[in-house]
């Protein structure tokens, strides 16, 4: 999930709709195949490559920083494992984004008083350190440009902690959600948006910068919480405040600068960004996040004036040669309604900390399965089914907005491609390792409907809410890659999932690994959006879509 959460429109008014137990049918929604769905059934969970996909997604290749090396090695294994399965129209689509870049090497320690190893990594699009280097620490707080001048001239050669100390807090309850009830899930999904905002994705972790931002971009700080200043804020995803902060920082050259992450404690880190892929962007020094923990320490030691010795060395690397970005696309083509197209997939790209196994290895892993599902059994489809792996999701929905204006419609003019009115429906999941436990109507009181006869028969599966049945329109694309169908008017749907730790403690951060994905959730994930795809492309007509916008006033 990006960091680049664009303002949303005000609080959605969601119309929740309740499954009844009586029957899979009723007159305003579809007519299902029982037969079919126990074949999936039986696809996704007796045959199922899931945790495969995930292996080589997240092990193999991971972290997947957008457009870096291992990003580009991620792709061309899974088209090659498209194409083993019979798909059709695999290929990369190309879109200008700038410099790939993932790590390498990285080592830091505390040296004097007494020896500690400091666990980090480096933030994206920061360069190494060339070579081991020992310095002393400096405590140079920076809580806005007006602290630049104050800091002028004595930063050069230090280990500078840029940041107050993290506030933490003894921990009284769980780090992880446990898997919610039934009924928890469909109170829940009464707070869920209509229209195509995020509404079907979890709520921001609290001192995430989702959480904390507010127009004024000073933060709402709280116990426990990080209070986000414009400083932190360039380091989390503001471009006008990271050029400003890096053009200083570049100018002072300090050894390297050191931040606790945005959020985490107990040895979890959360952090992204910290350069710019954007070549014409200036280049700060080496940025690193460090345990909160170890962060304090050295600023405690300072405080009590003793001068700590830290060491570093960070090896990165940036993929300069091809700097368009892609996203992966395979299809299942269709039988008599081919040119009419049926989405699903997710975001193929990562932060560095992990591997992106639950952001968003997980999505991916799960469009990849659903796809090998149908590939597998063979059933004839009317319209054709078709993957898409984004990139650029992390830096804001870069991929995906690139790819519906290219296909379908420009934004800015509206003006419609033959393909615009051949689309039926985007399914996104981009929600961590959570089993899918409710479906957005895209603000569709029809679409509600029809979606509430396909999971009736899944009610063992525990999906069982149907929400945002009332329009709100996508003001901006942002969040997810499914706004990027729905802020020009096409179905942009997500799931709603069982939250479990990817708030407290896998998105964005270092502890984004594969043994955090559940298997059996990922497995039910990988059974629902087959099950989705299969009866969009399948049933008599495209499914009802959301009003169409105006072109944006000049």
């Amino acid at each position: 999930m990006n960091l680049q959460r664009f303002k949303q429109a005000a609080a959605a008014v969601t119309a929740l709709l309740l499954i009844s137990s009586a029957t899979a049918q009723e007159p305003a929604g579809d007519k299902v195949d029982l037969d079919v769905l126990a074949q999936i059934k039986t696809e996704a969970y007796q045959n199922s490559q899931v945790m495969e996909h995930l292996y080589y997604m997240s092990e193999v290749y991971g972290p997947r920083v957008n457009n870096s090396r291992n990003h580009r090695a991620a792709a061309e294994w899974a088209m090659k494992q498209m194409q083993e399965w019979g798909l059709q129209n695999v290929h990369l689509e190309k879109w200008p984004f700038g410099y790939g870049w993932q790590i390498k090497k990285y080592y830091g320690a505390l040296e004097s008083p007494a020896y500690a190893a400091l666990p980090g990594f480096p933030l994206a699009w920061t360069p190494g350190t060339n070579g081991p280097v020992t310095a002393d620490a400096m405590f140079a707080p920076i809580h806005s440009k007006e602290d630049f001048a104050k800091y002028k001239g004595k930063l050069k050669g230090k280990f500078v902690l840029i940041f107050d100390q993290a506030p933490l807090r003894l921990h009284t309850t769980a780090e992880a959600t446990k898997s919610l009830t039934d009924e928890e899930i469909l109170a829940r999904a009464g707070a869920m948006r209509g229209g195509g905002g995020p509404g079907s994705r979890p709520a921001a972790a609290p001192g995430s910068p989702e959480a904390n931002r507010d127009p004024s971009g000073r933060g709402r700080p709280g116990e426990g919480t990080w209070e986000f200043t414009p400083t932190s804020l360039a380091l989390s995803g503001n471009q006008a405040l990271r050029n400003e902060l890096n053009a200083f920082l570049k100018e002072e050259a300090p050894a390297v600068v050191l931040t606790p992450g945005y959020n985490g404690d107990g040895g979890t880190i959360f952090s992204s960004y910290g350069g710019s892929q954007n070549p014409n962007d200036p280049v700060p020094p080496p940025i690193v996040a460090i345990g909160a923990e170890q962060y304090n320490r050295v600023v405690r030691l300072l405080q009590h004036g003793v001068t700590p010795k830290l060491t570093f060395d960070v090896q990165v690397e940036y993929q300069k040669e091809d700097q368009n970005a892609f996203n992966v696309i395979g299809e299942i083509p269709g039988t008599t309604k081919k040119d009419e197209v049926v989405m699903l997939g997710g975001h193929f790209d990562s932060w560095q900390g992990g591997t992106g196994a639950t952001d968003n290895g997980t999505g991916s892993s799960v469009a990849m399965e659903a796809m090998r599902i149908l590939a597998t059994l063979k059933k004839p489809m009317a319209r054709t089914v078709r993957i898409a792996l984004w990139g650029g999701e992390e830096e804001g929905v870069y991929g995906s907005i690139a790819y519906v204006q290219q296909h379908f419609a420009p934004r800015d003019t509206m003006k419609k491609t033959p393909e615009y009115d051949k689309f039926d429906v985007y399914f996104n999941d981009d929600g961590g390792s959570g089993r899918f436990r409710g479906v957005s109507a895209g603000g569709s009181p029809q679409m509600a409907a029809i979606f509430k006869t396909w999971i009736e028969p899944l009610k063992d599966q525990h999906i069982v809410a149907v929400a945002g049945a009332e329009f709100r329109p996508t003001p901006s694309p942002g969040g997810t890659d499914s706004t990027a169908f729905s802020w020009i008017g096409l179905n942009g749907i997500g799931f709603m999932q069982d939250t479990l730790e990817y708030g407290t403690r896998t998105h964005h951060s270092n502890a984004d690994l594969y043994d955090r994905v559940q298997k059996d959730d990922v497995m039910q994930g990988s059974l629902i959006e087959a099950w989705f795809a299969y009866n969009a492309a399948t049933r008599a007509e495209m499914l009802p879509r959301i009003p169409t916008p105006e072109p944006l006033k000049k």
